[in-house]
């Protein structure tokens, strides 16, 4: 492992980075970034604050052999994980939860945005007992602002949700708020190893790749022992 001096971040080893699942890691993210999962140039995030690469994982319900293989990653990162349901952060994880569940049969959990004002007004629909153990599903973290949303309203409900698995984690100190919030979550990549992965095979250059973790690293919304 060789530390990049402009960054900060550490360089990945490629050749270490195996099949997870059955599902080729490398193939999978050139895959996301040849359907557009995966952009580059400028675009305005939640937060107001504009990046250089931006991560649109709504496609792959578009994509069903791609939203299989996401699926199948995530469900191998909870490997060692105690848990008897599952919920998808809403929405773009609603649907990857789903396949995961259908696959392993493992009972589902659907957590709404907002309450109905007819019908039950239910926030968290499906069939659990109170105490269950939930994993909570996500596609990517910025800050871990969503998950710990979530996190409150299946708790509110009466699960337990201590623990998730998230595609991508942005590194830009969501793992960190997640962590101080007593929340462990594990992540299939970082943006260190798309990045590492797109550049070693050519798909973006290397101007492009030192760009997007410079502004990873000036970008920090959470720090260690802050």
């Amino acid at each position: 492992v060789v530390s990049t001096q402009s960054t900060g971040f550490k360089r990945i080893n490629l050749s270490k980075m195996c099949s997870q699942g059955s599902v080729n890691k490398g193939e999978f993210v050139r895959s996301l970034y040849r359907h557009g999962a995966i952009k580059f140039g400028e675009f305005k995030l939640k937060s107001g604050i504009m990046s250089p690469v931006y991560f649109d994982l709504r496609c792959l319900v578009s994509l069903p052999g791609l939203m299989r293989d996401a699926a199948t990653l995530l469900y191998a990162a909870s490997k060692g994980m105690t848990y008897s349901t599952i919920c998808g952060v809403p929405y773009t994880a609603l649907p990857i939860a789903t396949v995961i569940s259908v696959d392993h049969n493992i009972p589902m959990v659907i957590r709404r945005k907002e309450m109905k004002d007819y019908g039950t007004k239910k926030m968290v629909e499906g069939i659990f007992e109170s105490g269950d153990r939930c994993l909570i599903i996500e596609d990517v973290i910025t800050t871990g602002g969503s998950i710990l949303e979530t996190v409150d309203v299946l708790q509110k409900a009466g699960l337990s949700a201590t623990e998730g698995v998230v595609l991508l984690d942005r590194q830009q100190g969501g793992a960190i708020n997640l962590s101080n919030s007593s929340f462990n979550i594990r992540s299939v990549f970082n943006i260190t190893e798309i990045l590492e992965i797109l550049s070693t095979a050519g798909d973006i250059d290397r101007d492009t790749m030192d760009r997007t973790l410079a502004f990873v690293n000036e970008n920090q919304l959470f720090r260690q022992g802050s």
